[in-house]
């Protein structure tokens, strides 16, 4: 008894497992791997990303809008609708009312009938006067440049605040929408449960270089090629890239650029 009894002594923490600091690090660094993973590699990710910048050399967003003030309304606007049925609505609208002042002077029935096409126009006509009037109250009537004070503008989420990011001040942003976060997830570029989980991915697996317009390749790459219903895989210029198990064709279609977008007429 006596020599077991020593023995437990000496080594008092035999019966307890803790986690070291290093073990700590190791696990730390696992979920660090986890956040970041793609079944690409940085080369394929450059290859892929130098094909879209090749066929869409100045690619761009196609809401229609002329300033910051209608570039937010119109993304407001576009949730759960289509950038087409949008874009027929505000063209009348913005040539009445182009800045706060003039949306709160149009009024909330008035807007009303004009985005009556929309769907859910009813709740967004109020949004729209709200943020104006928080606009012009707390901002100067100027559009906020940084997330946070997007964010805090009625019916603009954090999507709608990284398009204005993106397209009005020229910041590298990742606004996943419903076509983004089908692409990340079926050709599994930054595969995510939820579009902020996929936002963070493709910020960390698109090389830096490409960011800046790699949403605007992956909204219309989703819209007009790796289709929701049926993705053309005959037409897309990264098939023999593509790791998704939903792939028909092995085939890269013919690297060209492709015709300059004709904002406002395109056909989703």
């Amino acid at each position: 008894m006596a020599a077991e009894y020593r023995v437990s002594m000496a080594n008092p923490k035999l019966k307890s497992v803790s986690k070291t600091p290093q073990d700590a690090n190791v696990i730390t660094s696992r979920k660090k791997a986890a956040a970041m993973r793609t079944v690409y590699s940085l080369a394929e990710r450059e290859e892929i990303f130098r094909r879209f910048s090749v066929q869409r050399p100045e690619p761009r967003g196609e809401l229609e809008h002329t300033n910051p003030f209608t570039l937010v309304v119109a993304v407001a606007l576009s949730a759960q609708a289509t950038d087409v049925g949008v874009n027929k609505a505000t063209r009348a609208l913005f040539k009445v009312a182009d800045t706060p002042e003039k949306m709160l002077d149009l009024g909330e029935e008035r807007l009303r009938d004009y985005i009556r096409t929309i769907g859910l126009y009813r709740n967004k006509a109020k949004n729209v006067i709200a943020l104006s009037q928080m606009l012009v109250g707390q901002f100067g009537s100027k559009v906020p440049k940084t997330r946070d004070e997007l964010v805090r503008l009625p019916g603009v989420g954090r999507k709608t605040a990284n398009v204005v990011l993106s397209m009005a001040f020229g910041q590298a942003t990742m606004a996943v929408d419903t076509h983004i976060f089908r692409i990340a997830n079926r050709i599994r570029l930054a595969p995510g449960k939820t579009p902020d989980e996929v936002e963070a991915r493709l910020m960390k697996v698109i090389p830096k270089h490409y960011l800046y317009h790699a949403h605007h390749w992956l909204i219309l790459h989703g819209r007009y090629t790796c289709k929701a219903r049926r993705p053309e895989c005959e037409r897309c210029v990264i098939a023999d890239l593509c790791k998704s198990p939903e792939k028909s064709w092995d085939v890269p279609a013919p690297l060209v650029e492709l015709p300059p977008q004709v904002i406002g007429e395109a056909v989703e």
